[in-house]
């Protein structure tokens, strides 16, 4: 899955519209996201992660947090995500639930959580937010924390990484890549080995 653009409206700290393209910054689908503290590096891992699966990257925030205090009631809120997988463009449009200004009259109703996934063949769009989190989920074939742990390290885990023996890094690896399994795997054939000896 490589990202291709990303546009935020009254997102996190992003009051107004804000579109990042991807495509500017190389074909090569590794980028470093990096700035001040508070400048926003992880409202767009945590737009990309919303967008997908109706959830924030990390397990402090949650998407009824979302809206920016900076927007007017008048601009809403959602991510745009559009991604290319296996030389496919998908695109995936969600908005979580958020006060808005009301269509006629003056103050705010409660704008329900919704999303749409778009698919680049002509097959009808998949909507409402579980069912779009289930289709994402099938296409990449990755969970939330399957994508967290593959598709980006967080700045702290980054951080740990770089100053750590190599016995600390490999335990750091193993986490981020859930890698248990493996070694499960290696126990019980080693046990097998010493058996058969």
């Amino acid at each position: 899955m490589r990202p291709v653009r990303l546009t935020m409206s009254a997102f996190g700290p992003y009051a107004g519209i804000t579109e990042i393209d991807f495509e500017a910054l190389g074909s090569e689908g590794l980028y470093l996201i990096t700035g001040d503290t508070g400048a926003g590096k992880t409202t767009i891992v945590d737009a990309i992660v919303f967008a997908l699966y109706g959830e924030a990257s990390g397990e402090v925030r949650r998407a009824d947090m979302f809206r920016s205090k900076y927007a007017p009631e008048d601009v809403p809120t959602f991510v745009e995500f559009v991604f290319a997988y296996r030389n496919k463009r998908y695109t995936v449009r969600r908005n979580p639930e958020y006060l808005r200004a009301k269509g006629r009259g003056s103050g705010t109703t409660m704008q329900k959580a919704d999303a749409v996934l778009s698919f680049p063949d002509g097959q009808p769009p998949v909507t409402r937010a579980k069912e779009v989190t289930r289709a994402v989920t099938e296409l990449i074939g990755l969970s939330r924390k399957q994508f967290t742990q593959i598709a980006m390290i967080a700045q702290g885990e980054f951080i740990r990484l770089l100053h750590a023996s190599s016995k600390d890094r490999k335990e750091i690896f193993a986490r981020l890549f859930d890698t248990g399994i493996y070694e499960h795997i290696q126990k019980r054939l080693r046990e097998r080995s010493k058996s058969l000896y």
